[in-house]
């Protein structure tokens, strides 16, 4: 698996403080909740600390000028032993390792809570591998997101590939 990530030792003391966060829980989710990135209903059933990169590709707008456009991510979530357990992708995906896997859509997005950091999301999610881990959650939470904006470059030619360090805790509920 050709990945770029952060270095381990710069990565490990970010999974350091982001394992701290990374609790898991079976409690129940209640829709009264007023966060507009609180799933529906379900049940928590892991959160996962994550460390990648946020891609993006230099794309000509509608006024013919070059930009940053977000094309995927690409990343391992850990688990609070420093296990690496899922790797998330385009589509957006997750792929655990027993072959379980889902896709999702964004339902919701708040800023994040740290500046200058790619947005909060709740996602919506289906089965599209084996049975195991991922099978069953139907909703995906990104939170504590740290990085992951569009390179601060310019980009200057089309179809030009820059990448962001990101680090974020992904809650997944079934």
């Amino acid at each position: 698996m050709s990945q770029r990530f952060l270095k381990p030792s710069l990565a490990i003391a970010m999974l350091s403080v982001l394992a701290a966060c990374a609790t898991p829980s079976s409690a129940p989710v209640s829709s009264s909740s007023n966060s507009s990135i609180t799933p529906p209903q379900g049940t928590r059933a892991m959160t996962l600390a994550a460390s990648g990169v946020q891609n993006y590709s230099c794309e000509f707008d509608a006024q013919h000028r070059l930009g940053w456009v977000f094309k995927s991510p690409q990343a391992i979530l850990f688990d609070t032993s420093g296990h690496a357990a899922v790797r998330h992708g385009a589509g957006p995906s997750w792929e655990a390792e027993d072959g379980s896997k889902i896709v999702g859509h964004v339902l919701a997005q708040q800023p994040s809570e740290t500046p200058a950091s790619i947005p909060q999301l709740l996602l919506e999610t289906h089965g599209t591998g084996a049975n195991g881990t991922l099978a069953d959650v139907r909703y995906v939470q990104r939170l504590h997101t740290v990085g992951g904006l569009a390179p601060q470059a310019p980009c200057s030619t089309e179809h030009q590939i820059g990448s962001s360090p990101y680090l974020a805790d992904y809650v997944f509920y079934r």
